[in-house]
């Protein structure tokens, strides 16, 4: 027998035997996602991902993309089997609120199923109370959701692609609609992403009838998903992108969490970008005074000798730059995967949009020069945003307009062909491969007329003061062989000379 004290079911008064959900049903939705169904599909939700008003969902440790989506909840009444959209109202015994929690870390592992990112324990709020559908129109239904006390979703059913009735009939032609299942009726645009401490409320209004909102609060778990076991949470751009609700929210919500971590706090999906604590104000001054050869010399003392980005040459004669690196990768193009990934605010287009200042713009290419990688447009905003550089080892379009923007471009040659001749725009923020050597976000690139490095920010310091403590060195050498002197015993100085370099110079 099914237990009905069981406070997640609490607004039901029983166990419904499943739960539908409505992929995309909102035309404001389906216009910010960029597509719009000709027909509703479904997914199923398991029952044991109900929970009543006051509970708390865990985002479980290690994932950053739970993401809210208040929802108009149908509780059938009669059973429904081949019923008719006039018909279909009649079978629906009530209308709540729900909310349809996601965990977007995960949805790319399920291939639409929404199996494990949305069938979590916990992931279904529903209520407070029940609407009864007798006394609701089906046409005329309000929604709203507020985040924290604000207002983030407000629509109506007027605003539905597929109208309310039909959703009904249409699942029953597949399937018999039992008492107490439950449907979600899809979500409006302005479902974004909640962090641990935040407050969630949806509520339904039928005219003067309510549901009263329907309260969750996220906190953050202490348990995070095992290898040995499955498939691990990934995120990419594309899902930043869905679970924020655009790109340019995901883009804002990365800088934002980079900004909070720089300045010394704490981010729920902080990436490691940005001209943050690895590099200060006093280190970049020291990194703008040392050639790139002679902080390769001092890496290569340290073990660390495939650092160069090769290959690539600044774009314009006596260029030079310092900053971290903020990663855009390119896959090989294939027709299909750049129709799906290619166009719009892209991959390409959210790194030039999201870069700040300091923050260098490397791009994986895979060494491939027969298309443009970018153009004059795109540097232009990286200039606009304060970046230090833009380094690709694939090709640059309309290159004399690039170089007159007055950006430092480090690039592997100029090519007329736009950016879907050889390339996949894919992601950003990743560790990429761009001229022979691994750049993670956050890495120190330094650039000049012998080429680009990569210096590991654990280690910079002191790679840097010693390579000007070299510098200098080598410029009383020079000046020892400038004036007559062999190089014989004086490069590299041995034990006669040395002392003679610390008696002039007092650097011992």
């Amino acid at each position: 027998m099914t237990d009905t004290s069981d406070p997640r079911f609490a607004a039901l008064g029983d166990r419904p035997g499943k739960i539908v959900a409505v992929h995309l049903a909102y035309a404001s939705r389906a216009d910010q996602r960029g597509r719009r169904p000709a027909a509703p599909s479904y997914f199923f939700k398991p029952s044991s991902s109900l929970a009543p008003s006051g509970a708390e969902i865990v985002r479980p440790a290690g994932t950053e993309l739970l993401a809210f989506e208040g929802e108009i909840a149908l509780v059938i009444g009669e059973p429904a089997r081949w019923v008719t959209p006039d018909a279909a109202w009649s079978h629906v015994a009530s209308v709540t609120a729900a909310n349809d929690f996601g965990l977007y870390d995960l949805r790319a592992n399920d291939k639409g199923s929404n199996v494990r990112s949305k069938g979590g324990d916990g992931y279904t709020p529903l209520g407070p109370a029940l609407i009864d559908a007798r006394e609701a129109d089906p046409t005329a239904l309000r929604l709203r959701t507020w985040v924290d006390g604000a207002l983030v979703q407000d629509d109506t059913t007027a605003g539905l692609i597929f109208a309310l009735a039909q959703i009904v009939a249409d699942l029953s032609q597949h399937f018999t609609l039992e008492t107490g299942d439950v449907i979600l009726t899809g979500t409006p645009a302005g479902s974004s992403v909640v962090v641990p401490g935040q407050v969630v409320e949806v509520q339904v209004d039928a005219g003067d009838l309510s549901t009263g909102r329907l309260r969750t609060t996220v906190v953050e778990g202490d348990r995070s998903f095992d290898a040995t076991i499955g498939s691990l949470p990934a995120v990419d751009d594309t899902q930043r992108t869905e679970a924020w609700g655009s790109a340019e929210a995901a883009a804002a919500a990365t800088a934002t969490s980079t900004a909070t971590a720089t300045a010394g706090g704490t981010a729920a999906s902080a990436d490691p970008v940005s001209d943050a604590p690895s590099l200060s104000p006093a280190l970049r001054a020291k990194l703008e005074r040392a050639p790139v050869a002679a902080l390769s010399g001092q890496l290569r003392k340290r073990g660390l000798n495939d650092v160069t980005i090769d290959g690539v040459h600044a774009l314009t004669p006596g260029s030079r730059f310092v900053g971290t690196a903020r990663t855009l990768r390119f896959v090989p193009h294939r027709e299909d995967l750049f129709a799906a990934r290619g166009g719009g605010q892209n991959a390409q287009k959210r790194a030039f949009d999201a870069v700040g200042a300091g923050e260098v713009i490397v791009i994986e290419a895979r060494g491939e020069t027969g298309s443009g990688t970018l153009g004059d447009i795109l540097a232009i905003r990286a200039h606009a945003r304060g970046a230090a550089a833009i380094v690709t080892d694939g090709g640059v379009r309309d290159a004399a307009a690039v170089a007159a923007v007055g950006i430092p471009v480090f690039t592997a040659g100029p090519h007329p062909a736009v950016l879907g001749r050889r390339h996949v725009p894919w992601e950003t923020d990743v560790a990429v491969g761009c001229g022979g050597t691994t750049v993670e976000p956050g890495d120190i690139l330094v650039g000049d007329g012998d080429g680009v490095i990569v210096v590991p920010p654990a280690i910079a310091e002191e790679v840097v003061d010693a390579a000007l403590a070299q510098e200098e060195e080598d410029a009383w050498i020079a000046e020892q062989v400038a004036s007559g002197h062999p190089v014989e015993g004086l490069f590299p100085m041995n034990a006669e000379w040395r002392a003679r370099f610390e008696s002039e110079t007092g650097k011992r």
